[in-house]
């Protein structure tokens, strides 16, 4: 496409509690997936884009951390993530989940986006498995304490009224040249979505067994002259007992995990992968500055 002023782009910050859908919803708007998903809370980490394309515009979607009440180190570098991904948005797009709604976060979250300048628009997640008079009540009562400019009701599950969200946030983006390639969904690198992939399997397959307080870290990517790449993972657990939930008997959890996400991964990168991966034990991981670099995270105090 030619790149002229007749195209438009601009972005949209897309922000929550944690578990209401965001990452579910980028990947519906972009058309394919570039954020992982579980039902684990607090799955997305770091800020991470999504590009998606509708006409002449492209919507660049920044997939944040859900918001919520910080207690360590890592919850403070996620909400920061979160709020900075905000910072010179077109638009915020606040996520609900009208099932669980968990006021607890959502409140302060509201009051906070209250006060602030951007065009704020509201999209009320799961018109699937909610009743139709529970989401009315729900867009009235939000209505009335942040200026929305829009509601949409919405699966990002299913993909209900995701269309008319997103040629609705396409009207909203400004004119000028497209930020990246036509072809392009994502900013994330392959190694990123390599330690992505396989985190998204550990949630998967160990679901409440593993306590949130784990990571995956890249440690080699190869690329093999028979053009299959190569990839070294380090999982990365703060407890021994962890270690052997982990790995499971005679490495069969480990194993699993590493083929879902070696087959998902060949998919999403058109070649063979080969994956190791090993687990580590680390009491103070969340403390390791370069950990939080590898996650895309500030380190904050």
């Amino acid at each position: 496409m030619t790149q002229d002023m007749t195209t438009s782009c601009g972005i949209v910050a897309v922000i929550g509690a944690p578990n209401a859908g965001k990452s579910t919803l980028v990947n519906q708007l972009v058309g394919q997936k570039v954020a992982i998903t579980s039902a684990k809370a607090q799955t997305t980490r770091a800020r991470l884009m999504g590009i998606a394309i509708e006409g002449t515009t492209q919507i660049i979607l920044v997939d944040t951390p859900g918001i919520f009440e910080p207690k360590r180190r890592l919850d403070r570098a996620m909400v920061n993530a979160a709020w900075e991904g905000t910072h010179a948005a077109d638009a915020v797009l606040l996520v609900v989940d009208p099932i669980k709604k968990r006021r607890h976060e959502l409140m302060p979250l509201m009051e906070s986006l209250a006060g602030r300048p951007e065009r704020k628009m509201l999209a009320l997640n799961k018109v699937d498995a909610a009743p139709k008079e529970k989401l009315l009540e729900l867009a009235q009562e939000f209505s009335a304490l942040v200026d929305f400019s829009d509601v949409y009701f919405i699966s990002a599950l299913t993909g209900d009224g995701v269309p008319q969200l997103k040629a609705h946030l396409a009207g909203l983006m400004p004119p000028g040249p497209w930020h990246y390639p036509e072809d392009q969904v994502s900013n994330a690198s392959e190694r990123q979505l390599a330690t992505e992939v396989t985190r998204e399997q550990l949630y998967r397959q160990l679901h409440d067994e593993l306590p949130y307080d784990s990571a995956v870290r890249h440690e080699q990517y190869i690329q093999r002259k028979d053009g299959s790449v190569e990839i070294h993972q380090q999982i990365v657990i703060s407890r021994d007992s962890q270690k052997g939930i982990v790995v499971g008997k005679g490495g069969s959890r480990l194993k699993a995990i590493g083929e879902a996400a070696r087959a998902e991964l060949a998919e999403i990168l058109g070649v063979q992968v080969h994956l190791y991966i090993h687990v580590k034990v680390d009491e103070n991981w969340a403390e390791n500055r370069e950990i939080y670099e590898d996650m895309g995270l500030d380190w904050v105090k």
